[in-house]
């Protein structure tokens, strides 16, 4: 077939598609015409509700009276009796409407009730002949017209684009879309447990700033009126909690968005959720431990396991993780004596193993590329990678025995980075050092403020900063970032 034909049999399923839309929307909205007339005002007033479904169903029994709100999700009409799914996000419950026992008028005018509608019920629970806990409905109110037709009703809402766009629908039409934001909700509670339990404190510092600092990536920029003055989306929170430190918080932590100005594909997202944590006093080795202990509390009590399959493999996230040096990986990879080589050999070695280098490139860039391309992608189960050459990580104290590494951790889980933690730099002096070399010529990149408030004595301290989406992505076994943040960012629709 041509590629006219195949464009002319698009246009044509489109407009089918609109015109059928159309034609639903129309008989809901005369269904909603006659609701009127029968007295049912299409938008209702509150509903005092007994609990929510999922409580009513958990606190079950024989002839109890309730009050129940909801969307209703199926109806299968037996010509006297009604049977119904009601569900109001908790769970699911059966409505049992039988025209003797509600009354004629109000079982006929239930009839103009479409999909997708939410009703109030007053009733008695009860088990049906086949086993099917639900309520025997005496009275029923309308609380919402829905005037669109909902996504159909085995399928659901299956272009990937419109589920991103129409979150909401894919909520209610999507079980397993509903299910994996419910645990990204649980995960971030248990996390706040976590912590709380230990003594952190959770605070708050700006989203936007006068300077964007904390890590190297392009901001977003605006314009704030009030004081006429360039402004930017934070890329991090870190300097301003290393404030807090500086000021006598010990044990703290955010969670809150991030901002950067860059691509978009499976695991980036332009805006992203992210916890920082920092603990006076500690160093590399505290922050790894908070992770072996907050990662299995969250597995164990949101997930019932520690073992999540993820892609074509298993995650097994009970402690201890693997510990190993970056350079140790390297010597692994590309032979004992990689850091012996020339920059020439080292590029020569890295293309044979088929990664494509810069002419310019010194040994550092090359052998971080080859870490990026080759190894760390190999790295399934959770992986603490150790001793980073100290030029990628600029706002970490070096390692005790060799200043050229920085005392960090990467701790890489599906061959993706998860979270990055620091013996945090406390030296105004050497941190100043690494910022001029991090700016270069420009030096107005140096924040000032930051290296002021270190010279007022920060303690010595351990951070990490965890991505809350790609960890809810490696928990839910989820491969798109976009699949757990509820409204992603997207290309205006035209």
């Amino acid at each position: 077939m041509s590629e006219e034909h195949n464009s002319e049999d698009s246009n044509r399923t489109t407009a089918e598609a609109a015109r059928t839309s159309n034609e639903y929307r129309e008989r809901r909205i005369e269904n909603m015409r006659e609701l009127e007339k029968l007295g049912y005002k299409p938008f209702g007033l509150a509903f005092d509700r007994t609990a929510r479904v999922a409580d009513l169903r958990a606190m079950y029994e024989e002839n109890l009276v309730v009050r129940a709100a909801g969307r209703i999700m199926t109806s299968r009409d037996m010509g006297k009796t009604i049977f119904a799914d009601l569900n109001d996000g908790s769970a699911r419950i059966q409505l049992f409407i039988n025209k003797k026992h509600l009354g004629g008028e109000a079982f006929d005018a239930y009839k103009f009730i479409d999909l997708g509608d939410h009703i109030g019920v007053d009733g008695e629970m009860f088990t049906t002949r086949t086993g099917e806990m639900s309520i025997r409905v005496n009275s029923w109110t309308l609380l919402s017209k829905a005037i669109q037709q909902p996504p159909e009703k085995y399928h659901g809402l299956q272009d990937t684009e419109d589920r991103y766009r129409q979150r909401y629908l894919d909520l209610t039409a999507n079980p397993e879309s509903r299910d994996r934001f419910n645990k990204r909700i649980a995960i971030v509670r248990e996390i706040r447990s976590f912590l709380e339990k230990r003594g952190f404190q959770e605070v708050e510092t700006p989203m936007m700033q006068p300077q964007p600092g904390g890590a190297a990536a392009r901001p977003f920029t605006t314009h704030y009126n009030a004081l006429d003055c360039t402004m930017y989306m934070r890329i991090a929170p870190e300097l301003y909690l290393k404030r807090l430190l500086v000021g006598g918080f010990d044990k703290i932590f955010e969670m809150n968005r991030n901002f950067r100005n860059e691509g978009l594909d499976r695991t980036h997202n332009p805006e992203f959720t992210v916890i920082e944590i920092y603990e006076a006093y500690g160093d590399r080795t505290s922050m790894k431990n908070i992770l072996e202990g907050m990662i299995p509390h969250v597995c164990d009590t949101v997930l019932g396991t520690r073992k999540v399959k993820y892609g074509e493999g298993e995650l097994d996230f009970t402690p201890p993780y693997r510990e190993v040096s970056y350079h140790d990986l390297m010597r692994e990879r590309m032979g004992a004596n990689w850091f012996e080589l020339g920059v020439d050999e080292a590029r020569a070695a890295a293309e044979v193993a088929g990664v494509q280098c810069e002419p310019g490139w010194n040994h550092l860039l090359i052998t971080h590329e080859v870490y990026d391309k080759l190894i760390e992608r190999t790295l399934f189960q959770p992986t603490f990678v150790t001793r980073i050459p100290r030029q990628f990580v600029p706002l970490a104290k070096t390692c005790p025995d060799d200043p050229e590494l920085a005392d960090v951790f990467e701790f890489v889980v599906g061959g993706k980075e998860l979270c990055p933690g620091y013996t945090e730099q406390n030296n105004p002096i050497a941190q100043r050092e690494a910022f001029a070399n991090q700016a270069g010529d420009e030096i107005e990149k140096i924040d000032e403020d930051f290296i002021a408030a270190l010279e007022s004595g920060m303690p010595p301290a351990g951070g990490l900063g965890l991505g809350i989406d790609r960890f809810v992505m490696m928990l839910t076994g989820t491969e798109a970032i976009r699949d757990v943040i509820l409204f992603p960012q997207l290309k205006p629709k035209v």
